[in-house]
């Protein structure tokens, strides 16, 4: 327990054979017991790839979070600038624009962990004193510079991610040698820039970025092997509803909630310390009987 923190769990008893890493937000220490932890995601954007997930307008937003909370969201993840494939970057104004106005109601009403998706320091800050507990950076800090030094002088929970290019160009042509290796160091190097910056080790989750410039395959053999890319920190995995389920299904995004079930099984035997997710419910229900079969 961080001091003067509070501790969240997962359903699930401490007999279960599933193992994550600790994520310390600060405010919050996450512990998943059972089963991940589940990260709903809230997008306050127009061309987010999954339209059930888009909310501009702050009241809908909101009403969509604190659903998402109400179907079992153990933390939520607040995104104002679109990162699917070929996405352009719509500047900080804008993300501002769209973000504080719904972060600051929804921390009126929930003390669930929030937390934010930019890539930017200056949004990072920004939110952060709105009541943001962590921020998923993309960019893993290469983004901005200035965002690990954020990062660090607020003691909150980070997020870094593993992405070949940018959103804007990722898909074009992504190519690894040992895609399981390469991510696997690259994180390390990340995680590690992190630390020099001044974040608490204890800080600092990693994602290998599932769907960031990577093809099927690719997705494939990281999520088969996603453990190894944490490196003994705490892993976050988002893989609900991507286009590899549908290359591998033949399925439409629309028709992707079963592939994305079978993700999260995945992440279950990787111990996911978090996974991040636009069916809350349903994943919640698949992984609150994982963990019942692991505790039997």
């Amino acid at each position: 327990m961080s001091p003067g923190g509070s501790e969240r769990h997962a359903e699930g008893g401490p007999k279960a054979p599933f193992r994550a890493c600790v994520w310390d937000l600060g405010r919050v220490r996450l512990q998943a017991v059972g089963r991940p932890l589940i990260m709903g995601i809230v997008n306050l954007t127009p061309d987010s790839f999954w339209a059930g997930s888009r909310a501009l307008d702050p009241e809908h937003a909101v009403d969509l979070a604190l659903r998402l909370a109400a179907e079992g969201a153990d933390l939520l993840d607040l995104g104002a600038e679109s990162s699917r494939p070929g996405a352009a970057p719509v500047g900080e104004e804008v993300e501002k624009a769209r973000l504080l106005p719904v972060l600051r109601r929804l921390r009126a009403r929930t003390d669930l962990p929030l937390t934010i998706d930019t890539v930017r320091a200056g949004t990072a800050a920004a939110a952060l004193t709105e009541g943001a507990d962590a921020i998923n950076d993309i960019t893993a800090g290469t983004g901005d510079p200035r965002l690990l030094p954020v990062a660090a002088a607020a003691g909150c929970g980070l997020v870094l991610m593993h992405m070949q290019g940018s959103p804007a160009t990722m898909q074009d042509n992504p190519g690894y040698a040992d895609v399981v290796g390469e991510v696997t160091a690259w994180l390390a190097a990340r995680a590690a820039a992190a630390e020099a910056a001044g974040v608490a080790p204890e800080r600092i989750a990693v994602d290998p970025g599932l769907g960031f410039g990577k093809r099927p395959e690719h997705n494939l053999a990281l999520l088969g092997r996603a453990g190894e890319t944490a490196g003994g920190r705490p892993l976050l995995l988002g893989a609900s509803r991507k286009s590899f389920i549908g290359a591998a299904s033949g399925a439409g995004a629309e028709d992707r909630l079963p592939g994305s079930l079978a993700a999260l099984a995945a992440a279950w035997y990787a111990g996911a310390a978090v996974v991040r997710v636009h069916d809350v419910a349903a994943s919640k229900q698949f992984l609150d009987v994982l963990a019942a079969i692991g505790r039997a």
